[in-house]
């Protein structure tokens, strides 16, 4: 039987549209940005997230949801904190990720922008980043307190916390296989900079949504580490939805993994039980997003290449040499008097 018109034919991935436009008699597109020949280290190209886990609750109806609509999650994230969980309900959302083979991350609490400091809500403010060694100090506690509980990737929005997180890993104060993503609040924008989060310690960095994709081949140029990308980003992180892109994203963005957000959400960090429903269902609704772009990515012949069920490993990264890296500065000379 023949395919359908504008499905795939087994010869590869194909832009969507394409065949229609062609047998119109459209002029061919632009060359393609270049591919990616990066992969994890388990050989795939992509894998999936799914944000904004925010409690067991909330794990326990994405869990079924995905069982249902058979989703595969590589990694869950959460966004208010390790400061606003428990730790019965830590380890209720460890062992239910370890059942699984499902990566559990879980964000550092104390961030610039739920403090009394004005500066961080200003247009040129702090934003998430830790304000003052106070802050820094508090992540470094939330970080511990994690990895104790079991917690073995961790989510920063700071230079400083991920520099000190990374120093604190290779001394052996954090377990040696914990890992650390970069926050969506703060992603960088250009290779330069994503290559800077990379030697600090980062062991996946979230890049804008709003990125190109020859903009995120230059990106991959310059870096191996995984990517997170948002193919639909909620409202906050300005509400794009590049479902149709997912092909191109894995072709020349690889390895990243594919975040399954949404949009038309009410603000939940830091969530409670007073969000809670607002949590599970737009929670569940994640999962059907999720559905949505490997249905895209079967119908233009781009499926393939997914990580195995329970990868997490980023593969061998560059970092800045530790050495004397937060050894103060020596006391400046006293000038003579005048």
């Amino acid at each position: 039987m023949d395919p359908l018109p504008g499905h795939a034919t087994g010869d590869g991935p194909r832009p969507p549209g394409e065949h229609a436009l062609r047998d119109l008699g459209f002029p061919p597109p632009p060359e393609p940005a270049p591919s990616s020949a990066r992969r994890f280290p388990d050989g795939g190209a992509w894998r999936t997230e799914l944000p904004s886990c925010e409690g067991p609750a909330v794990l326990e109806a994405v869990l079924a949801e995905s069982a249902r609509l058979e989703v595969p999650l590589h990694r869950v994230s959460q966004g208010s904190g390790v400061w606003m969980l428990t730790d019965a309900e830590i380890s209720e959302m460890v062992a239910g990720c370890a059942e699984r083979g499902i990566e559990l991350c879980l964000f550092l609490g104390p961030r610039g922008s739920w403090e009394p400091g004005a500066g961080a809500r200003s247009y040129a403010g702090s934003g998430p980043r830790a304000r003052g060694r106070d802050q820094l100090a508090q992540c470094v506690e939330d970080a511990e307190r994690a990895a104790a509980l079991g917690v073995r990737s961790l989510l920063v929005a700071d230079e400083g916390v991920l520099w000190t997180l990374h120093l604190l890993r290779s001394a052996g104060r954090l377990p040696a296989g914990t890992t650390f993503k970069v926050s969506a609040l703060v992603g960088p924008v250009n290779p330069a900079s994503f290559a800077v989060w990379e030697r600090l310690g980062a062991d996946s960095v979230n890049v804008p949504s709003d990125l190109t994709v020859l903009q995120l081949a230059e990106i991959r140029a310059m870096s191996a580490a995984p990517m997170d990308f948002y193919v639909e980003a909620p409202d906050d992180l300005g509400g794009y939805v590049r479902m149709y892109d997912a092909a191109e994203l894995i072709r020349c963005g690889a390895p990243i993994y594919l975040k399954f957000g949404l949009r038309n959400v009410p603000p939940l960090y830091p969530v409670g039980r007073h969000l809670l429903p607002a949590a599970v269902e737009s929670g569940r609704e994640r999962v059907r997003r999720g559905r949505l772009v490997l249905d895209t990515l079967a119908r233009l012949g781009a499926g393939e290449g997914m990580s195995p069920p329970g990868s997490r490993d980023p593969g061998p990264l560059r970092r800045f040499p530790a050495g004397d890296a937060v050894r103060p500065a020596a006391e400046p000379a006293v000038l003579p008097a005048r």
